[in-house]
């Protein structure tokens, strides 16, 4: 078996549990290959100075062969990790070492005694859908054009709201008078979406979430769209430029940059524990049911 594994940093407080986990694969003669920027920051640990294993720098070198991916972190490092897995369907082991966790379930203290049961694989593989970007200026192709969270736009360098023209499906929805916009897949609506107010929607439901930011209509709300739908949205800005991101990537295009989304032709596959349940995750990250009045 093959495995690779991601971090983005890590803690001297969190060593301990890599050690395990390094200590466990060795043990097992399992393949290992680490990202090399979080490579280099586990060598500056003395637990890892002779540590010699391959490492990958480049999502080609992240093939079909490998078994899994455990990540290291929170649901950010997941995000980022993305951008090695891509359409491989790598199956991702997210081991939580921060606070929130919606992707990454595995908690750090009891990860290791689960480790037995995610290499017999007795475990539940969730598939998560993502959005698809495509520009009308085809010459400038910022980024990795996928997201698992949500594609936002934003205004950029004033203070004056933008003008975002929406279609669905080449239906005119409406012009949103806002800060930006969000479209939310079902996982990222436990996120920035939510924050604004947006619904949130378990992960097995087929849809998308369109959330303005701040607008200046009130009543402008949070609309639910079938994950079969096409979005098409035009810019218009005081200013020359718009902010756009897709999960943690950050870019800049041009206000007659117009942007067309849907779904994503493949999935990316969570890894998580049998008594694992999305609804225990809502009650215990987002203190539903807890008196805070004490």
């Amino acid at each position: 078996m093959k495995v690779a594994l991601y971090g983005q940093k890590i803690g001297k407080k969190n060593i301990p549990y890599l050690n395990q986990f390094i200590g466990y694969i060795s043990n097992n003669s399992i393949d290992i290959s680490i990202e090399k920027s979080f490579f280099n920051i586990l060598s500056s640990f003395e637990e890892f100075k002779n540590l010699n294993v391959p490492v990958f720098s480049h999502y080609k070198e992240l093939t079909k062969d490998f078994s899994l991916m455990f990540t290291f972190g929170g649901d950010g490092t997941i995000l980022s990790a993305l951008t090695f897995i891509r359409d491989t369907g790598i199956p991702i082991v997210g081991v939580n070492t921060g606070n929130l966790g919606f992707l990454a379930t595995f908690n750090k203290d009891v990860f290791i005694k689960k480790i037995d049961q995610i290499f017999d694989r007795k475990f539940h593989l969730i598939p998560r859908s993502l959005l698809w970007l495509e520009t009308s200026i085809t010459d400038h192709h910022p980024f990795f054009n996928f997201a698992l969270n949500e594609i936002v736009i934003f205004r950029k360098e004033t203070v004056s709201m933008i003008t975002i023209d929406a279609y669905i499906d080449k239906q005119f929805l409406t012009s949103y008078w806002a800060d930006g916009l969000i479209i939310s897949t079902p996982t990222g609506s436990t996120g920035y979406s939510l924050s604004c107010g947006g619904p949130i929607i378990t992960p097995e439901n087929k849809n998308f979430v369109i959330t303005p930011i701040s607008p200046h209509n009130l009543f402008s709300r949070p609309l639910i769209i079938s994950d079969c739908q096409k979005v098409h949205l035009k810019i218009h800005s005081r200013v020359k430029y718009y902010s756009l991101s897709m999960d943690t990537r950050l870019t800049s295009l041009k206000k007659d940059n117009e942007l067309y989304i849907r779904k994503a032709p493949f999935y990316i596959y969570i890894i998580q524990e049998e008594k694992y349940t999305y609804y225990k995750t809502l009650r215990e990250k987002l203190l539903w049911g807890m008196d805070q009045r004490n």
